[in-house]
């Protein structure tokens, strides 16, 4: 009986023989693919340079832009418009008021005068210094350290306070060396009106539209004292006073509405080469915007 022997395919390798090279080809590849593209898991995350220091930068500082009018390059323009908004209908009103009641206060002058003078030399001293030197260097110092704060209701109220002070000065001035009036003490002839008494009522009144009553009662009851110790002082008649409390008035409501005011744009015209909407052509186009 013959016994054939069948030969058999040899079966696949199975085993931890077989795996064990499987893994290690995968891990080759790996490898090499690492090496060729960088891989997330190997790359560490170095620090960025942070670059120079940078410097301080101070453009814009004093000059920064604003929805109104208050910025530094306009300064002398807002003056130029306070200056002749002062003549605007919206100051008929206290305008008449004020002429009113400095009529109605020169038949006191005398009265006023005998009531006040002496009665306190140290008020008159006072308040001679604080409407004087003294609040144009303060009205200086606060103007400054306010165009560090430009966007503020601060950095606004000091912005008016500077224009208001200039326009009330130059106004008091004009109308001081026009009406001529001799001083109760008969120093000068430039009683007419109060100066120290208009510039105390016009950073009043900026006050007052900026901070409210709370601000303004006190800043108005010190502009009255101002006031009141120019006639202590014998430096001013009754009316004198009453005449810078309305001019000091006006300056200030007429300042703060104009600066006030939204800034005007700025008219542009251009002018350069364009085509048509095919692209075919050569031409010029102009276009405005204000």
């Amino acid at each position: 009986m013959r016994y054939s022997r069948e030969r058999r395919a040899p079966r696949d390798r199975e085993g931890p023989l077989s795996k064990l090279e499987a893994t290690a080809g995968a891990t080759l590849a790996l490898v090499l693919a690492c090496g060729a593209v960088p891989c997330r898991a190997q790359t560490l995350d170095t620090p960025k340079d942070p670059g120079p220091a940078k410097s301080l930068d101070t453009r814009g500082l004093f000059d920064t832009p604003r929805e109104d009018r208050r910025t530094l390059s306009a300064f002398p323009r807002n003056l130029g418009r306070n200056f002749v908004g002062v003549f605007s209908g919206q100051n008929l009103v206290p305008f008449a008021v004020g002429v009113s009641a400095t009529t109605l206060a020169s038949a006191f002058d005398y009265q006023t005068e005998h009531a006040l003078k002496g009665a306190c030399s140290t008020c008159g001293t006072t308040g001679a210094t604080a409407g004087g030197g003294a609040l144009a260097g303060t009205v200086g110092a606060l103007f400054v350290v306010g165009r560090f704060a430009p966007h503020g209701r601060f950095g606004a109220m000091t912005y008016d306070f500077a224009q208001a002070v200039i326009v009330t000065e130059a106004y008091t001035g004009v109308l001081k060396y026009t009406v001529q009036r001799e001083r109760p003490d008969g120093s000068d002839s430039l009683s007419f009106p109060s100066g120290h008494t208009s510039a105390a009522f016009s950073l009043a009144s900026v006050a007052t539209h900026h901070y409210g009553w709370k601000v303004g009662l006190p800043a108005y009851a010190l502009a009255t004292g101002i006031g009141l110790s120019r006639i202590e002082q014998d430096r001013h008649h009754l009316s004198d006073v009453v005449a810078g409390a309305t001019l000091g008035f006006i300056v200030g409501r007429t300042v703060t509405r104009l600066d006030g005011q939204a800034a005007a744009k700025k008219r542009v015209v251009s002018v350069g080469p364009a085509t048509d909407p095919h692209g075919q052509g050569m031409g010029l186009a102009v276009s405005a915007s204000w």
